[in-house]
């Protein structure tokens, strides 16, 4: 049995919400991992009548797919889809019964309208946060346009594969046989990214805003439902609903819940924002801002809107350390998720780079799968909590290194090793290597604003006690300001704070 009570129990109640007769193909060997699966489908097949098993074969073993009575689906599992993909798995059965997917009636159009033949491949792990809204979404092309397919694969069961095509971190997309994307990736960036559509004309017919939002994570979701509370006219400039707390696993400090993940907070948020009238303009990023008549904001595709005020919220990305070999390694072996990507690395000698909580919590977690971690922290100490460095320093298989500069990150065609300065002797040291994976912090998304609103020696944007900044009508919120803690609970009331302020500043103005 591979399911326990209480997900049994819940899996039973989602079954009921099938609408037709459900076929699942099954390509098992004799193998461990095949009869996993075999187990974990023949449970799931004693809770539905609707649902039936078939032998056949299938290009990958162990594998099945799921079709509907006489008519092939497109979706394929390759690998056990538990973990963060059992929703892929149960909403997979859920939408071939017939059961509508949740997404936007203008993207359902959209999806059908591809033409042309697509199969994709997305190669994931099932410990990545990341990858199950990759997989969803493609499953939910091919669920509603017969011309696509899509495979997931599980890197860690079909590890040869993997290593064939130097695939290092995940998700990874192939689209018929060839290379097509790395990383997290929504329904709508997957369809842009097949049509390429550059068409502006919808954003330049956009009357101007009361208060356009920059940034759709915490503090800017936080911002526009704030402003369209007012009654006010609000647009938000969204490129990824929850930014950076998508990247984030478990969140046991948001008051009010004891526990939640990343992803599933930034779909709550993008949910409580639908619930008010603001103007949603996904996939898009400032490129230029300037004060006018009016505040104008140039979007990376050419257009111009135009709001009385601005609250930038950009939030932060992960800092590269800069040094030879990062960026030409990177998802081949410099890796920043140890969630994502750590199971790829199993048994495998790898590198942390930073000693702060980020980085010894990584630590940790890589010690259970890889054959040995390197800790490399620049200070003469560490900066994690204590309890954390307790631990770490009770694992067989972690060393650290304190006081030390990392040089270099070198290799041929993928990472095979590190090297470092001894900061006390500045004698340089090489460490061999198949992973390095970098936690060394944040820094702002703010390098478009350059010459316009002030900013600190860190990028961060200067705010006032109200969220202003510098310029008259434009205010800022979140990770992206000079707020001294990064917090999502901070950057949500920092959002709040600054449209109050920027409503203060319509009425005044």
């Amino acid at each position: 049995m591979l399911l326990d009570g209480d997900v049994k129990a819940q899996l039973s109640q989602y079954l009921q919400l099938m609408e037709g007769n459900v076929l699942i193909k099954v390509s098992a060997g004799s193998d461990s991992v095949s009869s996993d699966m075999i187990a974990l489908v023949d449970e799931i097949a004693s809770m539905s009548p609707l649902i039936t098993i078939e032998k056949t074969e299938l290009p990958r073993t162990p594998s099945f797919s799921i079709q509907r009575a006489g008519e092939d689906s497109g979706i394929t599992f390759a690998g056990i889809p538990l973990g963060h993909e059992f929703n892929s798995l149960v909403l997979a059965l859920l939408q071939v019964s017939g059961r509508a997917p949740k997404v936007e009636q203008k993207i359902i159009d959209q999806i059908k309208a591809v033409k042309g033949r697509y199969h994709f491949e997305s190669y994931i792990s099932l410990t990545c946060h990341n990858c199950p809204e990759v997989v969803q979404a493609l499953n939910i092309m091919s669920v509603l346009n017969q011309a696509i397919s899509h495979t997931m694969v599980d890197g860690a069961v079909f590890q040869e594969e993997v290593q064939t095509k130097n695939i290092m971190a995940v998700p990874v997309v192939y689209l018929n046989g060839e290379f097509f994307s790395s990383g997290r990736m929504s329904v709508e960036e997957i369809l842009a990214k097949l049509s390429d559509n550059s068409d502006i004309s919808e954003f330049e017919e956009k009357e101007p805003f009361d208060i356009l939002v920059v940034g759709s994570g915490p503090a800017g979701a936080s911002a526009a439902i704030y402003a369209a509370r007012k009654g006010i006219r609000t647009g938000i400039v969204a490129e990824r609903f929850g930014g950076q707390v998508k990247e984030t696993l478990g969140i046991e400090n948001f008051i009010s819940m004891k526990y939640t993940e990343g992803p599933k907070l930034a779909e709550n948020l993008e949910e409580h924002v639908k619930e008010y009238p603001i103007d949603v303009m996904k996939l898009q990023r400032g490129r230029r801002l300037e004060k006018k008549e009016l505040i104008e904001v140039e979007l990376e595709n050419g257009a111009v809107l135009k709001s009385k005020a601005v609250i930038l919220s950009t939030g932060a990305r992960w800092r590269n350390i800069g040094v030879p070999g990062e960026a030409e390694f990177k998802n081949k072996g410099v890796a920043y998720c140890p969630h994502c990507d750590g199971p790829l690395f199993k048994g495998k000698r790898v590198a942390v780079i930073g000693g702060g909580n980020s980085g010894v919590e990584a630590a940790i977690d890589l010690a259970g799968i890889v054959e040995h971690v390197t800790v490399l922290e620049f200070m003469p100490e560490l900066k994690a909590d204590v309890v954390l460095q307790k631990r770490l320093y009770s694992l067989p298989n972690v060393t650290v290194l304190k006081n030390v500069q990392t040089k270099e990150i070198t290799g041929t065609d993928k990472v095979n090793g590190l090297s470092y300065m001894d900061c006390g002797t500045e004698e340089i040291h090489h460490l061999e290597l198949q992973g390095v994976f970098i936690l060394i912090g944040l820094v702002p998304n703010t390098d478009w604003l350059s010459g316009t609103v002030e900013r600190n020696r860190f990028g961060e944007i200067l705010v006032d006690s109200h969220g202003a900044t510098n310029v008259q009508g434009v205010f800022a919120a979140g990770d992206c300001t000079n707020s001294p803690y990064k917090q999502i609970v901070i950057a949500m009331g920092s959002g709040a704070n600054a449209a109050l302020g920027a409503f203060d500043y319509l009425i005044r103005n």
